[in-house]
């Protein structure tokens, strides 16, 4: 039986009262180590985050993948929050016990095994089948957050019911229907997400050439151009065949093909504000992250209005071309919250060591997003638990030699600036 159809009385349920409160939970134990998976052997000649995204590539179909690797117009900010991770070096000290190592941090009050969570992703389900559960399992098995995203193929309650264990957190955007933004936010409330993400960097969706060039829909409409591609990913076509393909937090009218920047265009609301987002988080009753923040001035409003974290972010390059990387921005955006919320970098992480640089640079902890989908792309659960795997093998081999056995022994002291050919 379909998850969505097992939900749909439950999703639109609304509660008394205006105010969105939290279940209790039981007190938040240590984030528990990475559970033994057994991994293929194709998963375990994976040795890094490139190599899953090959594999990745040779599963899906062209247009699937341009959708997850693609950015907006000439993709210079897509490039550059990877490569702007090369303008800092690591700066060793020796004569330290690392004899032992420990990478656990909490995020926003609950324990985590890693310094490093699961950003809120669209379409997971399109990748693989049942992709949010695939990923929030893999997650839970590591003791990392998993976000999910309010474009979500599987619903809320469908992620909750898969992955009932683990930290849970949800992503909402500004809806048009605000009626409808309010259920999404009971139904998250209920469901038990402990912490709301709220996205704050798509008033429309960003030029993505890529999709553009290769009319990217969900689910994919048949076109003889791309036939021969799709006859070429038996596996991906397999399983989207048995899938239900679409938003699983919207009942839209009308259904076929639908383009993601119609999706946007038709039901996000430009309009917002810092007062509408006050208001959220005058309603929502737990943690809350405000994603998509740039500027050091919108992080100093962000703090003032009560927000526990922020997320500095670019969408992955994805909106606005040519704005800055997200760990170039990362520093102003230290200095203006000096300490008073967390603060998450999103963007170009793509090793263990780029976490590190995030962590001297000020941030709390890194969001993967194209790593997680490459992962899941590649093999389900079982491949993003290798990204996980990887990334605790590089960092804790990274904080062995850089003289640092745990995370808050990383400062700024560790990085320096690259210039040139040399310091």
């Amino acid at each position: 039986m379909d998850a969505d159809e097992r939900h749909t009385g439950r999703a639109l349920a609304h509660r008394p009262s205006s105010a969105l409160t939290q279940p209790p939970r039981a007190p938040a134990q240590a984030a528990p180590a990475a559970a033994p998976t057994r991994l293929s052997a194709r998963l375990q000649r994976a040795h890094a985050v490139a190599d899953l995204r090959d594999q990745a590539a040779r599963r899906l179909p062209k247009a699937v993948f341009d959708f997850i690797d693609g950015g907006a117009e000439d993709e210079r900010t897509l490039r550059d929050n990877v490569e702007a991770f090369d303008a800092w070096m690591l700066m060793p000290r020796v004569g330290v016990d690392v004899g032992t190592r420990d990478l656990s941090r909490p995020i926003l009050g609950h324990p985590s095994s890693l310094p490093i969570m699961m950003a809120p992703t669209g379409l997971a389900g399109f990748f693989w089948p049942d992709g949010e559960v695939a990923g929030a399992r893999a997650a839970a098995r590591a003791g990392i957050p998993y976000c999910l995203s309010t474009n979500s193929v599987g619903s809320i309650e469908h992620v909750a019911e898969g992955a009932p264990e683990g930290e849970r957190w949800f992503q909402l955007y500004f809806l048009r229907d605000r009626e409808w933004m309010q259920a999404l936010l009971r139904r998250a409330a209920a469901a038990r997400y402990r912490v709301l993400c709220l996205t704050v960097d798509l008033a429309v969706q960003g030029r993505r050439e890529r999709d553009l060039r290769n009319a990217f829909t969900m689910p994919l409409r048949p076109r003889l151009s791309t036939a021969l591609d799709l006859a070429r990913r038996p596996a991906w076509l397999a399983g989207a065949a048995r899938s239900r393909l679409g938003f699983g937090n919207f009942q839209v009218a009308g259904s076929g093909f639908t383009s993601v920047a119609q999706h946007v265009a038709s039901l996000f609301d430009p309009s917002a504000n810092w007062d509408d987002i006050a208001r959220i988080r005058d309603q929502w009753r737990g943690p809350m992250a405000l994603k998509g923040l740039l500027h050091p001035g919108d992080a100093e409003k962000a703090v003032a209005l009560g927000i526990e974290a922020v997320i500095v972010s670019n969408h992955g390059g994805r909106q606005l071309d040519d704005v800055p990387a997200a760990i170039a921005a990362l520093p102003e955006v230290a200095e203006a919250v000096a300490g008073r919320a967390e603060i998450i970098l999103d963007g170009g992480v793509r090793r263990g060591t780029d976490v590190i640089k995030a962590l001297a640079l000020g941030a709390t902890a890194c969001s993967l997003g194209r790593p997680f989908l490459w992962g899941l792309s590649a093999g389900g659960s079982e491949g993003v638990s290798r990204v996980i795997e990887i990334f605790r093998n590089e960092l804790d081999n990274a904080m062995t030699l850089l003289g640092t056995p745990t995370l808050d022994a990383i400062t700024l002291d560790h990085v320096r600036a690259r210039r040139g050919g040399g310091w």
